[in-house]
């Protein structure tokens, strides 16, 4: 199996070579399997922001403990949640599952008002924790993707989330920075690349009932 080997493989990149780039045909593989990410009801309520401005990014170092991920390596994304789903979005779904799934649009009314009567019951506190672990499941399969093609990576979570917004003007567009993801080409004396793996046990992990 492809992907046991790509995650046995996978590791925290902690020092990027900033020399090497991912070319642009793998990055959009990356973006593509990133794209196609499960989410609740198909909404992606998230945006990812792709920072290619070498200025940002330095910027963006000292709101991320001054890690060097964000400066070396060969790309950088903001996974963004958007801190509120409104009815509207719910609309240019609909939409747009009609005109691509070729439904005629009334016969999804039901669909639409079950949506929006489950989304009325998140509370204001709990919506923003919903889209945010949306993000989780697309950060996932960009990681995987990254694998299968030998490319290294690091999520992070170690930034300052409301800094990234004010740097970045998030908050104005309704997003909030969730997670951080580095990827590209280890450096040769990054000491975590030959670090045997440590994770429980199938059975630590895993209990049947």
């Amino acid at each position: 199996m492809q992907l046991l080997k790509s995650l046995n493989r996978r590791y925290a990149t902690k020092k990027f070579d900033a020399t090497k780039k991912v070319s642009d045909d793998d990055i959009a593989l990356i973006e593509e399997a990133t794209r196609l990410s499960a989410s609740s009801y198909g909404f992606q309520p998230y945006t990812l922001l792709k920072i290619e401005n070498p200025e940002i990014r330095k910027q963006l170092q000292p709101l991320s403990w001054g890690q060097s991920q964000i400066v070396d390596a060969s790309h950088l994304y903001v996974f963004c949640s958007y801190l509120d789903f409104t009815e509207e979005m719910v609309n240019d779904y609909v939409q747009k599952k009609a005109t691509i799934q070729n439904i005629p649009i009334d016969k999804l009314d039901g669909y639409s008002a079950f949506m929006k009567g489950k989304l009325k019951e998140k509370s204001k506190a709990e919506m923003p924790h919903w889209t945010a672990k949306q993000t989780y499941i697309a950060l996932a399969n960009m990681l995987a993707a990254c694998g299968e093609l030998n490319i290294d990576s690091c999520p992070i979570e170690g930034f300052e989330p409301k800094e990234y917004d004010k740097l970045l003007g998030l908050n104005e567009k309704g997003l909030t920075a969730t997670v951080v993801m580095a990827l590209g080409y280890h450096a040769q004396d990054d000491h975590n690349f030959n670090m045997v793996k440590v994770r429980r046990t199938r059975g630590e992990l895993i209990k049947v009932i």
